[in-house]
C-alpha cells in the first residue's frame, strides 16, 4: 500500500516521489493529476472509481484549510456499498490514512 512520507501546502510525497497536483491514493496505485468537476466540491462522479475497488474505508483530504465540501451523495453512495467515510483536513486525513 503507497504511503504518505510528508504533506505540505501544495505538495503530497508518497514512497519517494513527489506530488504538486491533487490525487487519489488506493491500496494498489496512485492517480495523479486528479480534479473535481466543481472546485471545493466533491461529489460522486468524482470518485465513483475509487468506490469500485475493494476498500473498507474512504478517507478524504478537504486540503490545507479544510475548504472542500463533500457532497452528502458521496457519504450515501459510501455507506451503501459498507465504505466508512472519513473527512479531514488533508494533512490529519494522510496520518489517519498511514495508519490503515
Amino acid at each position: 500500500m503507497p504511503r504518505v512520507e510528508k504533506y505540505s501546502f501544495g505538495e503530497i510525497v508518497i514512497d519517494e516521489k513527489t506530488y504538486t497536483r491533487d490525487l487519489i491514493i488506493t491500496p494498489s496505485k496512485i492517480m495523479p493529476n486528479w480534479w473535481r468537476r466543481a472546485g471545493h466540491e466533491l461529489c460522486l462522479d468524482d470518485i465513483r472509481e475509487v468506490l469500485e475497488e475493494d476498500i473498507e474505508v474512504l478517507v478524504i483530504g478537504t486540503g490545507y484549510s479544510g475548504l472542500m465540501r463533500v457532497l452528502p451523495e458521496v457519504y450515501e453512495a459510501a455507506e451503501k456499498k459498507g465504505i466508512r467515510v472519513i473527512t479531514e483536513k488533508s494533512a490529519e486525513a494522510c496520518k489517519i490514512y498511514n495508519r490503515l
